[in-house]
């Protein structure tokens, strides 16, 4: 005797609904427009004002030594700075 027949009259597929629900659902997430930021003018007149010249020349500094490999960590002063964390 054969019990789990798959021809039969009305068979019911139970991961179909599911299906179906997830089918819509990323179709939803594909159509929702995606967050924006505009910056001002008066902000971007800030930030160009405080990009202090000495500050920049240090940060291509650093970046470079990134690249590089040559940049040291001193593992001390990290260490100074998580310990009032960790107390």
């Amino acid at each position: 005797m054969k019990i789990n027949d798959s021809h039969r009259i009305g068979n019911v597929n139970p991961y179909a609904k599911h299906k179906e629900q997830f089918q819509t659902a990323a179709a939803g997430k594909r159509n929702r427009p995606k967050d924006e930021v505009q910056i001002s003018t008066e902000a971007k007149e800030l930030l160009g004002a405080a990009g202090d010249e000495n500050r920049m020349r240090r940060i291509e500094e650093l970046k470079q030594q990134v690249k590089s490999g040559t940049y040291h960590v001193e593992a001390g002063k990290i260490a100074e700075k998580l310990l009032p964390y960790l107390k």
